[in-house]
């Protein structure tokens, strides 16, 4: 870790958010959903897989951490959990689609459920991470990275016909959920956070014509997306207040979950837009295998922000080497000084409660490979 030349604090050994849950964890979930074990009593497996996991990331040597997002039932979830005015949801809101997996786990159709879509106005419950954040914080004297979902992913839960009394437009209804999403900003810096993320994995969905075809008809066009949605990422950024100290970054995948991906191709199409125009200083970038192109989109990240290569998968129990490692980063320095890059797994472990194919053990060593590399090609974590 050192000081960063472009604000905030450089951190070269990153995380992205999900860790694999624990079976008792999972266990204890499906049993609290059944109303078998009271409240308090889940409370405490959650605090207790919590905790477990931060001292995993404290002994590979991560001077990041996360709470692994073991209270989620997906990344994404804890809005629609914390938030009135979304109706009923399953867990196949978040997992829609058609998915691709390579070998034994094989592809996968999940359809959008029937009858999805906001049908009041949203009315915040309570905050969404705030409960995440402070256990965490009082956990760790590392720093804690908080994950919020961009604001333009919720247009899955528009739709122009059920949500037409409460929101006729999705304008409208957007700027509500990034208006939520500043406030959870705004809170959370209060409590002390120094390190947020927003997840925003549907702008690279738009590089495949059939969901880009979903997302169209929704009303925006695609150079709305890479202008109305990164207006409101910057808007929830913006929470944080003038001359912060917060670092943002910024997550781009295409889909994770249970081993399986949505969409390939280069960043090339969106780079330009999206790179120069959030107002995040960390690109957290997926490049774990060839279905992310190559790395000449790099040469778009602008001199203030830094490219987080998300060369580790977590995909699969796959062997990084040091070597390797290293070897991809000397060659995405051809596009981006060495000096303002940073390494990470490529997405989540467990983007939702079906985790990755891949065991804890995996896991644990993927992180500590990335450590290692990190401090061997710059001298730190």
């Amino acid at each position: 870790m050192e000081a960063d030349a472009v604000g905030g604090t450089l951190w070269r050994a990153d995380v992205v958010g999900s860790l694999l849950r624990p079976e008792e964890l999972l266990r204890a979930r499906e049993r609290h959903a059944r109303d078998e074990l009271p409240t308090p009593e889940f409370k405490t497996v959650e605090d207790r897989a919590v905790e477990s996991v931060i001292r995993m990331q404290e002994r590979v040597g991560l001077d990041v951490v996360t709470d692994g997002e073991l209270r989620r039932e997906s990344f994404q979830s804890q809005m629609v959990e914390a938030t009135e005015g979304f109706g009923e949801s399953t867990l196949d809101a978040y997992l829609w689609g058609d998915w691709r997996g390579e070998g034994e786990v094989g592809d996968r159709r999940t359809e959008r459920p029937a009858g999805m879509g906001v049908t009041g106005k949203l009315r915040r419950r309570r905050f969404l991470s705030v409960e995440e954040f402070v256990f965490a914080r009082g956990a760790t004297d590392r720093t804690v990275k908080v994950t919020l979902p961009s604001p333009s992913l919720y247009a899955n839960f528009w739709d122009p016909e059920r949500s037409r009394e409460a929101y006729p437009t999705l304008d409208g209804f957007l700027e509500d959920v990034a208006e939520l999403l500043r406030e959870e900003v705004r809170e959370l810096v209060r409590l002390g956070a120094t390190y947020l993320q927003l997840d925003a994995p549907h702008y690279p969905l738009l590089l495949d014509g059939r969901t880009r075809r979903f997302y169209e008809e929704r009303g925006w066009s695609l150079d709305r997306w890479l202008s109305r949605g990164i207006e409101l990422d910057n808007h929830v950024i913006g929470g944080r207040g003038p001359g912060s100290d917060v670092t943002f970054a910024f997550h781009l995948c295409r889909g994770n979950q249970g081993s399986r991906w949505l969409v390939a191709g280069s960043y090339e199409p969106l780079a330009e837009r999206i790179f120069g125009s959030v107002a995040a200083e960390r690109l957290m970038l997926e490049y774990d295998d060839e279905r992310s192109g190559d790395f000449s989109p790099l040469t778009h990240v602008p001199p203030d922000k830094v490219a987080v290569l998300g060369l580790v998968t977590t995909k699969s129990g796959r062997v990084e080497t040091e070597e390797d490692l290293t070897r991809r980063i000397r060659e995405a320095s051809a596009h981006v000084p060495l000096e303002r890059l940073a390494i990470s797994p490529q997405c989540g472990f467990a983007t939702s409660v079906i985790g990755n194919a891949l065991s804890p053990e995996d896991q644990e060593r993927k992180l500590e490979t990335l450590v290692r590399t990190a401090r061997a090609v710059w001298g730190d974590g």
